[in-house]
């Protein structure tokens, strides 16, 4: 894709959906015109969650079903690093390819491992793959990826920029919600793909991600606009793009949570 957002008026025109009707452009936004997250500010917002002194929730036992052979160590950091790490996920990938852990790999046309690469300072993590994905092998290709593109962007990242990944790596038939023992059997991998690319910070999109990464069964309404850890990674509970399109009144509460996560990779 592009090296900027598509353009400013789309950023503009997600935030108009979801009631911000006076923007401030800042001057640097002005310069380069595509500058959507630092520069659109709507007023009168606060944050919630850890940037209001809220202190994040204790962090979920991991999982430890996880093989050895997906645990190994890796390098330090730098370059040589990076590439370890690159090539540790091209492999963890191949397996996922031949995974027949559970009964989703008898319905599916391809898996979906994930996109974008390690290094990734933001990672998004949804439920799992729909008809679209199942057919193309890549996350959030839909509606509902078209919607988290722009969402994004409007935090003044690119997607290709970021990583992301689902909870199951396989289509559940008819999109159902992913079962206990189809969760269990793709968290191994999930854990390592989170290990390998190393965010600084983590979005979970949608009820099935949130209680799944945190490990607990609380509606979404109560989890969203704080700060938890997961494997040591503040997390950030969202609602899924999906949902945004059936209700557009997610639009506003999103937004707010995406605030806080492009401030706290900003160091604010």
């Amino acid at each position: 894709m592009s090296d900027k957002p598509s353009s400013l008026a789309d950023v503009l025109a997600y935030l108009g959906e979801i009631g911000y009707g006076d923007l401030y452009l800042g001057p640097e936004a002005a310069a380069a015109l595509a500058s959507p997250a630092s520069s659109l500010v709507p007023g009168g917002l606060g944050g919630a969650g850890e940037a209001a002194g809220t202190p994040e929730p204790a962090e979920p036992h991991p999982s430890h079903s996880s093989e050895a052979a997906l645990r190994a160590p890796l390098a330090g950091g730098g370059a040589a690093g990076l590439a370890e790490r690159e090539a540790e996920l091209a492999r963890l990938q191949a397996a996922v390819a031949r995974c027949t852990r559970c009964r989703l790999c008898d319905g599916r046309n391809q898996t979906v491992f994930g996109s974008g690469r390690a290094g990734a300072e933001l990672m998004f993590i949804g439920e799992g793959p729909g008809a679209e994905e199942d057919r193309q092998g890549l996350p959030f290709v839909g509606r509902a990826g078209e919607l988290l593109t722009r969402i994004i962007q409007a935090i003044d990242r690119r997607r290709d920029e970021v990583y992301i990944a689902n909870i199951v790596k396989c289509r559940p038939p008819g999109n159902r919600d992913p079962q206990p023992d189809e969760v269990s059997a793709c968290r191994s991998y999930l854990e390592r793909q989170i290990e390998l690319v190393q965010p600084k910070a983590i979005v979970a999109l949608g009820r099935i991600a949130a209680q799944t990464l945190l490990g607990n069964d609380s509606p979404i309404g109560r989890m969203r606009g704080q700060w938890f850890r997961v494997l040591g990674v503040p997390t950030m509970v969202t609602y899924h793009p999906a949902a945004l399109l059936r209700n557009p009144a997610l639009k506003r509460a999103t937004w707010e949570d995406m605030q806080q996560v492009r401030d706290r990779l900003a160091g604010r």
